[in-house]
């Protein structure tokens, strides 16, 4: 796979460039250092050890991955997660029946006792964070590309074991800057996670695709989950027995809302940026593998579709893998669109002149620099031969769901040909019997026999034949051409096809059975010929990306010695920080920071069902009962700041100055969907659910008042250096609490 090109500022239009404060995605480890005098200019009123600490609790405790793909948050001292209502939807949809649609109707747990075990889903905590890179960049000082790759692996496996020895822990090694640091980090794991609520879709995904990566928005995007933990207080597997997790730290929400300016920061795992892709970068993704992959997500969505519209039992399998394909689909549309309005390949163009002027003005760095970015622009040439291949293999043949689930299934393969002991066969076949479950619960033979059809023979048609696949060509010979004939064969007689038929092939494995298998060995061809005919070419690509790339960035930090630089976002821990604020996306064109239920109430269509609004939604606007979560006669919805995210960010926390949160962020805006390639401070936002609302439709919508007694909320607050008769309302009895080291007011 082609790895991330670092990321950076947009600052190199100078030699000396500071980020601007709202841009860059901070390892919170380094916030002392990097980034808290000017957090404290901005309104921060936390010291950078209540931020992230290893000796003590801080607001990092209550930050969690959430499954791997999502970010979520602590909200109460029993282990109460906060996230996005789109991270918790396969898990609610696992649960979902026709006869019990907890994705239309919602689910509420008014006990512990009625909360749902969600078998592989995960919560994990950072326990720490170090920076090793003085010793792994020493050891692998004049080593050879090869050999300075196994060291590094080398030494990170052992600082990896040498760091949980002894512990329940886990840990890994992280690359930053491509290669040019490296960071130790050890997390705790819990797999014993439980749903415990979520809004009906109609709140949770109000405005569904039509409003997607769009402000203003209305969206209740929002679900609750719970950590479970053995009796000794340490993660385990499901157990009745089970308890709730007691956490190191929980956050304090704020119903006091936020205005124009307001400071907020968040926390989270962004998954992958590349602020620092070059313009030749660009003009691949613009011009071929994002086309490419337009078009390749259109054609499955609307198959799809075709099927769960026509069948409520489908609708309710496919839900959660529709939502992912249809979001990155429209992604990549606005992703485009952003590219070619802000002139990005432009901006690159503009940049790297610099680094140029730069290089070539000494003799050394010339020597070392000079040839980088002729380089850069000679390698992609290369890389848009095999681009499209690639894309299609990706997109296209794993974009069936017969072929991806024999790919997986290739490590069983090798495991039944390598077994010597019956107790080795056994073994592989029950991990192989988890992997077919998980696949056939929410599949649909008839339905994915369509889209095989469809995108093979986009595969074949569309990329050059000298890197299509033998197993395609010989559609032409065998079936004419038909490739829905060629889908009719292949469903009709592979066990991969059929729950029942796996199941009995488990039961009896073999490695022959399953090399003949018409599904599974398409798979194997289509990969074996992309590695026989694009594999060697691409890798030599690859390699010299990674050379190029490393290189690139050590210039860049030489050439800005006092620059304050962020890495590239790769799911580890980060901190952004930034304000509430409006924008000027077009010409006459203004939008306010934050939205009301009143927006709810205009777009409502019951006719589409994407703009459904509940009845009883409607009745609590109609009587204007909104208790303490109102504002102004109104209820904010959702807002919007100028924190600086991406993907994996989604169930982020929004916090204020103190820490308390105001709000759970969920998406980006529309004319900033270039943001992962260049940040634009006038045009790029976060859109986040206001925790008012959340709360609102937790209490007064759901009616589950046990979930917000458990909650420390906080209303009319002030700094703890004002006076109580000034921060606290005094027909209200005051709790003191603590949060990290300050004790905070609790207005119950």
């Amino acid at each position: 796979m082609l790895k991330k090109l670092i990321v950076f500022t947009v600052c190199l239009l100078s030699l000396n460039p500071f980020c601007r404060a709202d841009e860059g995605m901070w390892l919170p480890l380094l916030i002392k250092r990097l980034n808290y005098e000017d957090m404290q200019k901005k309104g921060l009123k936390l010291t950078a050890d209540e931020i992230y600490s290893a000796n003590h609790s801080s607001l990092k405790d209550a930050v969690v991955n959430f499954g791997g793909y999502c970010t979520g948050e602590i909200i109460s001292d029993k282990g109460l997660v906060l996230t996005n209502h789109h991270c918790g939807y396969e898990s609610v949809q696992s649960h979902s029946t026709v006869e019990h649609d907890y994705l239309s109707d919602g689910f509420w747990a008014k006990k512990t006792s009625e909360e749902l075990p969600t078998p592989g889903l995960t919560v994990t905590f950072l326990v720490r964070m170090e920076d090793v890179t003085d010793r792994i960049l020493r050891e692998c000082a004049g080593l050879n590309p090869d050999e300075k790759e196994a060291k590094i692996e080398q030494i990170s496996t052992e600082l990896e074991k040498s760091a949980i020895a002894g512990t329940h822990y886990t840990s890994e090694i992280k690359s930053f800057f491509e290669g040019n640091e490296f960071y130790l980090f050890v997390y705790e794991v819990f797999k014993d996670i439980r749903l415990v609520g979520a809004p009906p879709s109609s709140i949770g995904k109000f405005g569904g695709d039509t409003d997607n990566w769009m402000w203003p928005r209305h969206t209740g995007d929002f679900s609750l989950f719970r950590v479970y933990t053995g009796p000794d207080g340490k993660p385990a597997e499901y157990s009745a027995n089970n308890i709730p997790l007691k956490p190191k730290f929980h956050l304090t929400i704020s119903l006091d809302g936020y205005e124009k300016g307001s400071f907020t920061m968040i926390m989270g795992y962004p998954g992958s940026t590349e602020r620092y892709l070059t313009s030749e970068g660009v003009k691949l993704a613009y011009e071929i593998t994002n086309p490419d992959k337009i078009k390749i997500r259109e054609k499955r969505l609307a198959l799809m579709k075709e099927d769960m519209d026509a069948d409520p039992e489908v609708r309710i399998k496919y839900a959660a893998n529709y939502a992912q394909v249809i979001n990155y689909y429209k992604y990549f549309i606005g992703q485009n669109q952003g590219l070619r309005r802000l002139d990005v390949a432009d901006q690159k163009k503009a940049r790297e002149k610099k680094f140029q002027e730069w290089a070539d003005s000494d003799p050394e760095r010339k020597k070392t620099y000079g040839d980088l970015l002729p380089q850069f622009e000679q390698t992609y040439e290369e890389y848009k031969i095999v681009a499209p291949a690639y894309t299609y293999l990706e997109e296209a043949a794993f974009g069936t769901e017969i072929l991806l689930f024999a790919y997986k299934l290739n490590g069983f393969y090798q495991a039944l040909q390598k077994a010597k002991t019956p107790q080795e066969t056994e073994a592989a076949t029950k991990a192989a019997k988890e992997l077919a479950d998980e696949f056939f619960k929410n599949y649909n033979p008839p339905t994915d026999q369509k889209i095989f059809a469809a995108l093979l023979k986009m595969y074949h048609d569309d990329v050059n034949p000298k890197l299509v696949p033998s197993v395609l060509k010989e559609v032409n010979k065998k079936y004419k051409g038909d490739f829905n004939k060629f889908a009719a064969y292949v469903f009709s007689n592979s066990i991969l096809a059929s729950k029942e038929k796996m199941d009995n092939f488990l039961k009896k494995p073999s490695a022959k059975v399953l090399e003949k298998d018409p599904a599974f060995k398409t798979s194997q061809e289509i990969i074996s010929d992309f590695r026989t005919l694009a594999g060697p070419f691409l890798g030599m690509i690859f390699a010299k990306l990674d050379a190029a790339n490393n290189l690139y960035l050590k210039g860049i930090r030489e050439m800005n010695k006092e620059a304050k630089l962020y890495p590239d976002a790769n799911f580890s821990m980060r901190l952004t920080y930034g304000s509430v604020e409006d924008y000027y996306p077009k010409d006459a064109a203004h939008f306010s920071y934050y939205t009301t239920i009143e927006g709810i109430m205009e777009k409502e269509d019951p006719q589409n069902e994407e703009f459904i609004v509940p009845k009883k939604l409607i009745d609590l606007y109609n009587q204007k009962d909104y208790g303490r979560y109102g504002y102004k006669g109104t209820l904010p919805v959702n807002f919007i700041s100028t924190n600086d995210i991406t993907g994996g960010n989604s169930g982020s926390p929004v916090m204020n100055a103190y820490g308390h949160l105001i709000g759970c962020a969920f998406d980006g805006n529309w004319e900033a969907m270039s943001g992962d390639i260049i940040y634009e401070p006038k045009l790029q936002r976060t859109i986040s659910v206001d925790v008012r609302y959340i709360l609102f439709i937790i209490d007064k919508y759901a009616g589950a008042e046990n979930l917000i007694k458990e909650m420390t909320i906080v209303q009319n607050f002030k700094s703890p250096s004002a006076s109580q008769e000034e921060s606290i309302d005094k027909n209200k009895p005051v709790e003191i609490i603590k949060t990290g080291n300050k004790k905070l007011e609790k207005v119950n």
